[in-house]
């Protein structure tokens, strides 16, 4: 195997095979592409296995006539780079470009079909150019932003996480540190802005996009639907027409149950909020000083553990009061930290009656509870209606609960009728909102809204290997863009810079690079020190593939218009979130921009499996001796790509243990001997062959395709196996291997391999008499005569055993079918003399006979 493969590397080179450059080509087109690689160095079992699927696809539609786009870059920026350049003590760049070349050469090892042609490194300036370039569209549409927030830091890369890329036990994505937070000037991608247009048009994507995904995408994005509801702050006004220094004479929360805004008894805002600051500063010394308290202990938890429901409530009174614009009460103000500043307006109005989070609070504090949803009384069809005593109210029955949360800790949940409520009494919720809404519409303080969990995309980051973010700024303060003509706005040498984390970008210590004019007026100014986050990287790059080396624009408008979205895009589950909503939403910003035709960058989406080893999933470092290099020198690319694309169903887990590449390299043997016990010359005439085994390459050559597009590459792979053992039983106990039937079903089976076994399928090729690429073979038409089948196998049970199986015509019917079961020797002899109570036939394939003693 490796003299096969070191025999066609250099031919599919220089025949530039897969290149997709020829404007002339009228053949259909389909973009396949693979999310593609970091240059970790070595390419491992997992990369193995995704590029693998990956080729198969592009192999397969080449085959099918399809004009196929299959392009190869790298994801060349980011934390491992420098962190290694770090320990090493070297520029990123060098490790980074020495990785690629390594990569290059593993991939042309497992013979992957890429346009060579079309290579794109994210950390060249001719491509990050084009991030900056979008980041100043961006900024022109006011979706790129600047602003003082708490982050998420990680403490050991210095650098500031999108919430995205923070796991859900609170630790970093990229390091395993506990993230905490951190107040910080940040830049930001406003993507709440299209977070209704992200949630709904995953609806485009049912069923070409895995089910997961697209629920963790809707999950993510959590709109709410409820109403913004004003608590004015008491005293607040007062101090503003004073001339004190006020922020706010009100507190904005959003509830998706403004019904039981007349159950409020108190309100709670979050403590690492601005809110929260201003209301202790407004109140006593000892409040500020407790606060400070707080707000220090707080702090030091992730959200996650804010969050979790079973946690002990803390919290301390700021002494601050709100007035309930529904009922005119004067409500106690609270800070907690269950309460989360991100979301929604980091304050809430507590109903305790009616929320289990809120309850708690108000019984470990002893704040008062009061009940506004009857959820025993009578919902029209939910429950049986009750009496009604003399003054309207429901009788209960006696084995309801009691409506006392303060009593039993349990706040009523759910849906019933409205009391202790002013005007909504009676009312059902659906109702009571939306008169709710109205009162407060009409009152000027509150009004229908929305909100999400999706938090804008932050992307500022303070370290080195990046991209650099294009912005000035002047010694007063202002923000300018660099102009289009003086970009790319290219990183400086490493010389002299330490590139170790300390908080800052470490290019705000280089100094001739960050000292700039100010466009305006000449005077001294500052570039930008942070880089852009790298997935602002990823999240465009499918459509630079288009025009890889185009000076002058990001990406050929007419080229996308041939060939965006892409077709099949394919990559690990664990980009679910981060990468493909950041695609979504840019595809989504360059389509308002004009320049694009297409919502959706994806058409169709495969998450191949992970790959693990004793229960952990596999990398280049996870098991000694597994790793790509030795399995490839050991067995042959071939041999692994034909393993993992048998192992299961693509979307599966694979457990290596359960893998065989040497039962591949067995089977691919097999099927080579073919090609070599071939004896009749490629201009035979096929019809004359064997009618069985003809019969059975015409149903492959009408099953393929099927598979192929389903992505069954498991079951596509046993039915070569199938058809390769039927044509070895042919050769050997049949027609030999000069009959034509057998040049046809081994033809067939080279272009089958030529999809998962590339070296393999040219080598038997060539052996057939044919010229290459095999690769470019064609997909041959099933003849639909040989697909009409002679005869089919119906099995006939006894009792539930099978007795006998019998070749009848497959439009035999029933009473004919069952006259011949009877007549079975087979089944008379197991029938003996019990009686037949019941038979059952499904012609052509079943008849079941049940007896019982005579």
């Amino acid at each position: 195997m490796a003299a096969i493969q070191r025999k066609w590397q250099p031919i599919w080179r220089q025949m530039n095979s897969f290149a997709t450059d020829d404007p002339a080509d009228k053949r259909p087109r389909k973009y396949i592409l693979d999310m593609f690689p970091y240059p970790s160095g070595e390419l491992h079992i997992g990369h193995a296995e995704a590029f693998g699927f990956g080729d198969i696809v592009a192999r397969y539609w080449r085959q099918r006539g399809f004009n196929v786009l299959h392009p190869i870059g790298w994801d060349s920026f980011g934390l491992p780079a420098e962190n290694a350049a770090i320990e090493r003590g070297v520029d990123p760049s060098v490790w980074t470009y020495a990785n690629i070349e390594e990569q290059k050469q593993n991939f042309g090892r497992y013979g992957i079909s890429f346009d060579w042609s079309r290579v794109l490194h994210t950390s060249d300036p001719e491509y990050y150019k084009w991030n900056q370039w979008l980041f100043l569209k961006l900024y022109e549409k006011g979706l790129a932003y600047r602003k003082e927030s708490w982050v998420n830091w990680d403490p050991k890369d210095q650098t500031v996480l999108a919430n995205e890329q923070v796991l859900p036990d609170g630790t970093s994505e990229r390091s395993g540190a506990v993230v905490v937070k951190k107040k910080l000037t940040q830049w930001y991608f406003k993507i709440t802005e299209y977070a209704d247009r992200l949630l709904d048009d995953l609806n485009q994507l049912e069923g070409s996009w895995p089910a997961k995904v697209l629920s963790m995408q809707r999950n993510w994005i959590g709109r709410s639907v409820g109403a913004d509801v004003d608590f004015e702050i008491e005293g607040a006004a007062q101090g503003v027409a004073s001339g004190a220094t006020a922020l706010n004479t009100k507190i904005t929360v959003f509830t998706t149950r403004p019904d039981t805004l007349y159950g409020v008894t108190f309100m709670v805002v979050a403590p690492d909020s601005d809110l929260a600051a201003e209301l202790a500063a407004g109140s006593s010394a000892q409040v500020q000083a407790t606060f400070r308290e707080y707000l220090a202990q707080a702090q030091k938890n992730t959200e996650i553990e804010r969050q979790d429901a079973t946690r002990e409530k803390t919290g301390i009174p700021l002494d601050r009061y709100a007035i309930n614009p529904a009922t005119g009460e004067r409500i106690p103000i609270w800070t907690s930290d269950y309460v989360l500043a991100d979301y929604g307006h980091g304050a809430v109005m507590s109903v305790p009656a009616h929320d289990q989070r809120d309850l708690d609070f108000a019984r470990k504090f002893g704040l008062p509870v009061r009940v506004v949803l009857d959820v025993n009384a009578p919902i029209t069809g939910a429950i049986p209606v009750l009496d009604l005593d003399e003054n309207g109210a429901a009788i209960l029955p006696d084995d309801l609960p009691p409506l006392d949360p303060a009593a039993t800790g349990k706040a009523l949940m759910g849906d019933g009728r409205m009391l202790n409520s002013g005007p909504l009494n009676g009312l059902s919720k659906n109702n009571a909102i939306k008169k709710i809404i109205e009162q407060l519409e009409a009152a000027g303080t509150g009004r229908a809204a929305k909100t999400y969990r999706l938090r804008d995309w932050l992307i500022s980051r303070q370290r080195f290997w990046g991209t650099p973010i294009p912005i000035i700024h002047g010694d007063d303060g202002e923000l300018m863009a660099v102009p289009f003509e003086q970009l790319p706005v290219v990183l400086p040498p490493t010389d002299g810079l330490d590139l170790k984390p300390k908080g800052q970008s470490p290019l705000a210590a280089a100094a001739d690079w960050i000292a700039v004019d100010d466009p305006r007026d000449g005077r001294p100014a500052k570039r930008d020190a942070d880089t852009m986050d790298t997935f602002v990287d990823s999240s465009w790059y499918f459509l630079r593939f288009l025009s890889p080396h185009d000076p002058d624009q990001a990406f050929d408008v007419a080229e996308a218009e041939k060939w965006a979205p892409v077709d099949q895009y394919v990559g690990g589950v664990e980009h679910a979130i981060l990468h493909l909503l950041y695609a979504r939403f840019i595809t989504k910003v360059l389509f308002d921009m004009g320049y694009v035709s297409f919502t959706e960058p994806f058409s169709a989406l495969l998450n191949q499996g992970m790959v693990l080893s004793e229960g952990k999933r596999m990398s280049k470092r996870s098991r000694k001796g597994t790793t790509f290099t030795a399995e490839v020198d050991k067995h042959g690319a071939d041999a692994l790509r034909l393993s993992l694309a048998f192992a299961g169903p693509p979307e599966d887990n694979i457990n290596w243990e359960d893998v065989s590449p040497a039962a591949s390299a067995k089977f691919l043997a097999r099927a080579f001997r073919l090609s070599t016990d071939v004896t009749s010359v490629p201009e035979i005439e096929w019809r004359t062959g064997d009618a069985t085994l003809r019969r059975q390459t015409h149903r492959f050559l009408a099953d393929g395709p099927g598979l192929a597009e389903s992505l069954k590459f498991n079951v596509l792979v046993a039915r070569v196996m199938e058809l390769t053992n039927a044509t070895r039983k042919v050769i050997d106990s049949g027609a030999g291997g000069g009959d034509a039937a057998v040049r046809e079903a081994v033809e067939v089976i080279t272009i089958a391999l030529s999809l998962i076994a590339p070296f393999t399928a040219e080598e038997m090729w060539e052996r057939l008499g044919y010229q290459p690429t095999v690769a470019l073979a064609g997909w041959r038409k099933a003849d639909p005569t040989l697909l009409v089948e002679e005869s089919v196998t119906a099995i006939v049970q006894v009792d539930g055993k099978v007795r006998d199986r019998i070749e009848v015509a497959p439009k035999i019917s029933s009473d004919d079918l069952e006259a011949l079961a009877r007549a079975s020797v087979s089944v008379s002899r197991a029938v003996g003399d019990r009686q037949i109570v019941n038979v059952i036939v499904r012609a052509p394939r079943l008849v079941n006979i049940a007896t019982k003693p005579a």
